[in-house]
């Protein structure tokens, strides 16, 4: 899993509440385990006009104009901000892959879904919790000027906008921990591989005709 420490992106506002698991990665892409090749397909349903099957070729579909990811402006954006309970609805992992792969490292809204927030820290992609009042600013600000871009510092815990008003995020120490240092649940495990190594050696010595 990659680090993250800073990020100074460009910010995209998705100014909707309770953004589910399907809008953001719809149900009929959901066909492979692996986290990689979902970012085509995020927010499928609203970002084109016509419907997307496994495999469609996004360069040939009709790109619904309105949609604020299909504007000029917000290209290349790694911070989405979106308004409460964000991720709602299905547990599935797809919903932050596809984030992820898209381009975004964090996404700041007042409130998340349970599961969804959980799932964004197992592949490191960095949650931040506002006051709703923060994030309406943010999102204004963002509309209102091209270009908008965000300073988030996660070993001091802040956002910090353009107008340099600094925002504190709370965040769980260990989660912290883990994304400052790149550690998924594999990287965790692999921090003890040598007493792995040496619990199979043992077990081997010890249980011999288990191992033949």
């Amino acid at each position: 899993m990659k680090k993250f420490e800073r990020c100074h992106g460009l910010v995209v506002p998705l100014d909707r509440a309770n953004v589910d698991t399907d809008a953001i990665i719809p149900k009929q892409f959901l066909k492979s385990i692996k986290r990689s090749g979902f970012g085509q397909n995020l927010f499928d349903e609203w970002r084109f006009l016509d419907h997307g099957e496994p495999g469609m070729d996004a360069s040939q579909r009709q790109i619904n104009p309105d949609f604020i990811l299909n504007q000029a402006r917000y290209q290349g954006a790694q911070i989405l901000v979106a308004r409460d309970n964000f991720g709602c609805g299905s547990s599935r992992e797809h919903a932050p892959w596809a984030l992820q792969d898209y381009g975004f490292v964090a996404i700041i809204a007042p409130s998340f879904a349970d599961i969804f927030f959980n799932n964004c820290f197992k592949i490191g992609l960095l949650p931040i919790v506002l006051e709703a009042a923060v994030v309406d600013k943010l999102i204004q600000d963002t509309i209102a000027t091209n270009g908008y871009r965000l300073l988030i510092d996660l070993a001091a815990q802040t956002v910090t906008a353009a107008s340099n008003d600094v925002y504190p995020f709370e965040i769980d120490p260990f989660r912290k921990h883990c994304l400052l240092n790149g550690l998924d649940e594999i990287g965790l495990t692999l921090q003890h591989a040598d007493k792995i190594r040496q619990f199979e050696e043992n077990r081997r010595q010890q249980q011999p005709w288990l191992f033949t």
